[in-house]
């Protein structure tokens, strides 16, 4: 039998606690109290009291109806049996990216993108390189293209904080990270192509109608029956977006053409490359910001004065001792940045879901017990719960700017928003994010583009979908 952890020898064997209800009544009503009358974390918190335990059966969403696979998945909410889902001589991650269902291939012209299949398939090995290879030769891309989107993001938050009282930061984000993924990946201003200035609308509506069963409106309870019949009930035909799919492609087909000559060297077609990077560019890059951004800036506001002032003062400094050139080597020396970038991406990951199939009997330790899950069990990471465990961090549920600095930097193992630990970097064998460290220099630049321009800001904080909904109140410039 195989274990998570040579740890397991020193704990206590145990059966995996809770269970699935009965057939069809069960999955539903685990689905109204995890989306409506409980919600995500209130669900998974009341469970783990109940059985006492970070490890137990439930039923995941979407549940009963709009069912690929089964709904019944093992949850892992700790930080030492949540890296059983990276380990891929135990688990293995086909069509396991949405878990407890998959989209119509439809959505994707056809192709099972990189991002649903396994490591041990050839075609995993050859996109995951040619991902690989495309962030590579973008590299002197990212700080000048980051600086232009970021600083027309605030002169837009500057406007409509002057105009209105207010900025909705979610909605100029869109606009700002759909430019900053065509500016860095494919050389192009997507205003100037026929997309115009409806991009970001189109991909969201494709993503949206991908994964509206995993999605939850936070409308009243009372609504919660309606709600859950049109977006938990049934699934919506691709041919809702096919046209504006088609564009997309399109442009990206017509500006890809060396990564794509690659990827015929590759063995690979280059339709389906190009349906690959419409679903790394709309799903992965820009799908990933328009969540990871709002938090970062949420985080950031209610960091405070003291946060702001040391932020705003290192970042400064740097930069002037190198003669007022922000490159690389300037980024890596601002360790409170780097710092705050990591804390964010512990308190609130921008990929709460990971998921993985057992491909054998094995053994999984918590911090107290171990548990035997059978071969093909699917196991659910709750990562909001994983990376705020309380036995590992202090103060886990507060946001500590300083947290990774210096000895604080050993606990970089313990965050996994890139379906991998952040000390791991990605490789054609895993399944770790391939723009894993470019999402992290892309949010140090956002935070240095900042705090170069504000002395501290103030902003009202709200829940919208599967992140945070980010009002900017005031920005004090220096």
């Amino acid at each position: 039998m195989a274990s998570s952890d040579d740890q397991s020898l020193n704990l206590p064997l145990k059966e995996i606690p809770g269970d699935y209800g009965l057939p069809i009544i069960g999955p539903i009503l685990d689905r109204y109290n995890y989306n409506y009358f409980q919600g995500h974390d209130e669900f998974i918190k009341s469970r783990m009291e109940k059985y006492k335990s970070s490890v137990f059966r439930m039923n995941m969403l979407p549940g009963q109806f709009i069912k690929v696979s089964d709904p019944k998945v093992i949850v892992v909410a700790d930080a030492l049996s949540f890296p059983i889902l990276f380990d891929l001589s135990k688990v293995e991650k086909s069509n396991v990216l949405d878990g407890t269902f998959m989209p119509c291939l439809s959505f994707t012209g056809g192709c099972r993108t990189c991002a649903y299949l396994d490591p041990s398939e050839e075609k995993h090995r050859k996109l995951k390189s040619l991902f690989l290879s495309l962030i590579a030769s973008r590299h002197d891309k990212f700080i000048p293209e980051s600086q232009r989107c970021f600083n027309a993001l605030f002169d837009g938050l500057e406007a409509d904080v002057a105009e209105k009282g207010s900025a909705n930061f979610n909605t100029l984000n869109d606009n700002m990270a759909f430019d900053l993924v065509f500016r860095i990946f494919f050389d192009i201003n997507p205003a100037d192509t026929m997309l115009g200035n409806k991009g970001p609308s189109m991909i969201t509506k494709w993503l949206v109608l991908q994964l509206h069963p995993l999605i939850t409106l936070g409308l009243p309870k009372i609504m919660s029956i309606v709600e859950d019949l049109f977006l938990h009930t049934f699934s919506y035909p691709s041919f809702l977006v096919k046209s504006d799919y088609q564009k997309i492609y399109d442009v990206i087909y017509t500006s890809s053409t060396s990564i794509l000559d690659e990827a015929e060297t590759l063995g690979l077609s280059k339709e389906e490359a190009c349906h690959n990077l419409v679903f790394l560019a709309g799903f992965n890059a820009y799908g990933g910001m328009k969540a990871l951004f709002p938090a970062l800036m949420k985080w950031l506001c209610l960091g405070g004065q003291k946060l702001h002032k040391d932020l705003a003062e290192e970042i400064r400094t740097v930069i002037e001792s190198e003669g007022g050139v922000l490159t690389l080597g300037s980024i890596e020396k601002m360790t409170l940045t780097k710092s705050v970038v990591y804390e964010a991406l512990r308190i609130e990951p921008p990929v709460p879901y990971q998921y993985a199939r057992a491909k054998q009997d094995l053994v999984i330790n918590s911090h107290d017990a171990c548990y035997q899950v059978k071969k093909g069990e699917m196991l659910f990471g709750y990562q909001p719960f994983a990376t705020k465990d309380p036995k590992i961090f202090e103060n886990p549920e507060e946001f500590i700017g300083t947290r990774f600095i210096g000895e604080g930097e050993k606990l970089l193992k313990y965050v996994y928003w890139s379906n991998e630990r952040e000390t791991v970097n990605p490789t054609v064998d895993n399944k770790q994010c391939p723009a894993k460290n470019i999402v992290v220099l892309l949010a140090r630049l956002m935070v240095i583009e900042f705090f170069q321009r504000y002395k501290t800001c103030t902003a009202e904080i709200s829940k919208f979908l599967l992140g945070s909904l980010v009002n900017v109140k005031t920005l004090t410039k220096h």
